[in-house]
Parts: structure tokens; C-alpha cells; sequence
């Protein structure tokens, strides 16, 4: 399944892209109040491309929930199916504020007939800049590292295989979804290129570490803040399962990642959230960095000042533009 909304693409590609992954919790729940509150928040945080899993159709109860928002964000989207139950289908989909040129799935190991899992992809045009997206929504049971070893494996294979025959090659790779472990299982070191599996090393950014330094224990999308998760008992909470991996950045900026954080985490005046998991946004660069630009932010800092930190950033700027003119030592 397949949909465009109405307007003509942008003629200039843009500077930077904004990614975001959700989980969006089929239709448990208060799923009207829910849906309600992805669109107001996705409003707000203006994504470019939108990854999401557990989408549900239930043909005569229930329009394509990818397709609800896609039409209510006016951008474009792609829907695979993963399974079919409780009278219809679940599954994954890409939407994208820019015309989605190509697209394609591939079935990841370890299916079964009440857990099927995919890879999605994307080809996504800005304005003649092609950017390959990714998504996928791996095993779920703590037990299932081995499952998920095999199906990430899977995942990076394909999605090297897509990049390679894309034309124009992608400026920039992202590989988005719920992967259901921990940054520091051997599957997501994997994907880190921190660890071997099948004789084989990759090598993907996880855009949350790798744009400041980061408490180790920030960053939750499952966690027992929300009350949904709680439904699921037998799994741990407080957990981070939700990535945005970006490719390695190339010698002229593509792929830097500028920014990234949890998002619709916040329930409304009643307790209601937008999906038992939360979501990841990153700002990642897709055009090439001006030659000698240099960047220095508040990003640096290993906690944010209590207080106003207009000061502290003029500061860090004023100490980056001695270290750059070679006034002071490094």
C-alpha cells in the first residue's frame, strides 16, 4: 500500500533532515485519544521522515492507522504487511514529506505462524538527493537474542544490498524501528560495529550516543513512566528498544548527526499516551558540510547548567574560536 498527498516536491534539497521512529501500539488502548495525540505532537515535531511500527487495518473497522496519519501530516507513505490477526493486518510503514520513488520488503528469519517479522525500504527523493530509509521491528521476548543476532544480520545485508543498487546512490542510510534489546546486547553491538556475527562486522551510528555524551541509562523508550507497559509485565521496563542508526558519516559531513532525544514521552491532563513506547527524533545532515565549518554547542557539556545557559554557550563558542585561530593551546 502505497499514498501521495496532494503539492509538488521542493526544488532545493534541505540542509538537514529530521528522522523519527514509533512504535504506534496497533489499536490497544484508548486508541482514539491516542491517535489524536500522535497527530498533535508529530504537528509539533515536523518530522521529514516518519518510521513506524505495529501499524493495524482492519478492512470495514479500522483505515490503515499509518494511512490516518499520513493524510493528517500531508506526507507521503509506504505500508508492508507483516501478519494477519484479530480480522486484519498489522505491519510497517514509511511516510515522507518528499515523493517515495522506491520501495521493497523482505522477510527476516526465525517467522513463524503468530510472529512474522520484515525489513521495509524507502527511497526517498529531496529534490534529486536520495536518502535510503529503513525499518524494521524485531523479536520481542527477552529469551529471543539469538533470533534477533539472525535478524539483524539479515537487516544489514539487505539494506547494503538495497544502498548498492539504488540510482542515485543515497547520500544518506537510516535504519529506524523497535529493535527490542538493549544498546548493549551483542545484536545492537552488531549494528555498532562492536561485535561479529556470521564472520561479518558493519558499521551504523546510533544517533542518540553518538551526538553528545550521554548517561547511560538516558534515552528509555520503554519505560515504566507510561503506564501502558505495564500490560506487558513479563518484560523488563526502563529499557531503550527504539533506534535511529544512521550511516557512518562521509569526508564531507553527510550522515553527521546534529541532534537527537526521546519524543512523545509526555501523557496528557488525563494520563493518556501517544503509544506504550516512546519515540526517538534525530536531525542528521544530508548535504554536504561548508569546507572548514566547525561546530560548537551546548552538546558538549556532560550535564546542562541549572541555570541559563546563554552564558555558557558564549563561552564554549568564544574558547572554539581560539582554539580554531591558534590563539591559545589546545
Amino acid at each position: 500500500m502505497a499514498g501521495e498527498p496532494e503539492g509538488g516536491a521542493a526544488s532545493v534539497p534541505p540542509t538537514t533532515i529530521r528522522a523519527l521512529t514509533l512504535n504506534l501500539w496497533g489499536e490497544q488502548g484508548p486508541f482514539a485519544r491516542r491517535m489524536a495525540l500522535c497527530q498533535e505532537q508529530l504537528r509539533a515535531l515536523r518530522p521529514d521522515v516518519l518510521a513506524l511500527q505495529e501499524v493495524r487495518e482492519i478492512p470495514g473497522q479500522l483505515a490503515n492507522t499509518a494511512a490516518t496519519l499520513a493524510q493528517a501530516l500531508q506526507m507521503h507513505f509506504v505500508f508492508a504487511e507483516t501478519l494477519q490477526w484479530g480480522g486484519g493486518a498489522e505491519g510497517l510503514a514509511i511516510l515522507s514529506r518528499v515523493p517515495i520513488r522506491e520501495k521493497e520488503h523482505v522477510a527476516l528469519p526465525h517467522a513463524t505462524a503468530s510472529e512474522r517479522r520484515i525489513v521495509l525500504h524507502a527511497a526517498l527523493d529531496f529534490a534529486g538527493t536520495r536518502v535510503a530509509a529503513f525499518t524494521t521491528h524485531l523479536n520481542y521476548r527477552m529469551g529471543h537474542g539469538v533470533e534477533r543476532e539472525d535478524q539483524v544480520e539479515a537487516v544489514d545485508r539487505f539494506v547494503a544490498a538495497t544502498a548498492a543498487k539504488l540510482a542515485p546512490a543515497p547520500a544518506l542510510t537510516l535504519l529506524m524501528g523497535d529493535f527490542n534489546a538493549t544498546p548493549d546486547s551483542d545484536e545492537l553491538r552488531f549494528l555498532r560495529g562492536l561485535h561479529s556475527l556470521r564472520g561479518r562486522r558493519t558499521y551504523y551510528q546510533d544517533a542518540f550516543l553518538v551526538h553528545s555524551d550521554r548517561e547511560r541509562d538516558a534515552g528509555l523508550t520503554w519505560s515504566r513512566r507510561n503506564p501502558y507497559t505495564q500490560r506487558l509485565r513479563f518484560l523488563q521496563t526502563d529499557r531503550r528498544l527504539d533506534y535511529i542508526f544512521v550511516g557512518g558519516p562521509d569526508r564531507k559531513g553527510r550522515g553527521v548527526v546534529h541532534t537527537c532525544r526521546v519524543v512523545l514521552d509526555e501523557g496528557d491532563a488525563d494520563g493518556v499516551f501517544p503509544s506504550d513506547h516512546f519515540g526517538v527524533l534525530a536531525e542528521v545532515q544530508l548535504l554536504p558540510l561548508p569546507d572548514g565549518l566547525r561546530v560548537a554547542d551546548a552538546s558538549i557539556m556532560p550535564s546542562i547548567v541549572g541555570g541559563n545557559t546563554n552564558a555558557a554557550a558564549m563561552m564554549i563558542g568564544e574558547r572554539a574560536a581560539e582554539l580554531i585561530t591558534s590563539r591559545v593551546p589546545a
